[in-house]
């Protein structure tokens, strides 16, 4: 571009002013209104709140076997066995348990919650689901979440979970 130049396009500035002259001409309606009606945009879903949990996989075996009738408390039958009926392991618990401690931080840690109103399942694929039912879902329907996002994971000896609620 020649320092004397003063168009941001430069030599090609007439060349492209030319092309929008004939693609008036070309479009099959006009550049301004009226067009064709459009369904208004989907609403995209909000983030209401986020948490996340991590727990020490052996440390949370030992308080499983110090502690009889813990794994109970805190999972439902559903919960402690895999979808072909086998007991589920310390670091699948571990994880699920993260879960429900991110899903409480993501809905900002309200008391009261009960830790079988928070399940979780097995959905399509394998891919960890979150139900609630009881007391979360009464303090969701106070921050107008109507849907969950979870990600479980553990290696070595750290189970973690991140939880999105989202209205």
């Amino acid at each position: 571009m020649r320092s004397d130049d003063t168009s941001a396009l430069g030599p090609f500035d007439n060349f492209l002013t030319g092309i929008g002259q004939w693609l008036v001409w070309l479009l099959p309606y006009p550049l301004v209104g009226p067009y064709p009606a459009q369904p208004p945009p989907a609403r995209s879903p909000s983030i209401v709140g986020v948490g996340i949990d991590v727990a020490a996989i052996d440390r949370f075996g030992q308080a499983l076997e110090g502690n009889p009738g813990l794994a109970d408390r805190l999972f439902t039958p559903a919960e402690r066995s895999l979808p072909s009926g086998a007991p589920r392991g310390t670091a699948s618990l571990a994880a699920r348990f993260a879960a429900k401690e991110a899903l409480a931080k993501a809905l900002g840690a309200p008391g009261g919650l009960r830790w079988h109103d928070t399940e979780v399942r097995t959905g399509p694929g394998g891919r960890p689901v979150l139900h609630v039912r009881g007391t979360v879902e009464a303090a969701a329907a106070r921050h107008g979440i109507t849907s969950w996002h979870l990600s479980l994971t553990h290696d070595a000896d750290v189970a973690s979970a991140v939880v999105i609620a989202a209205c």
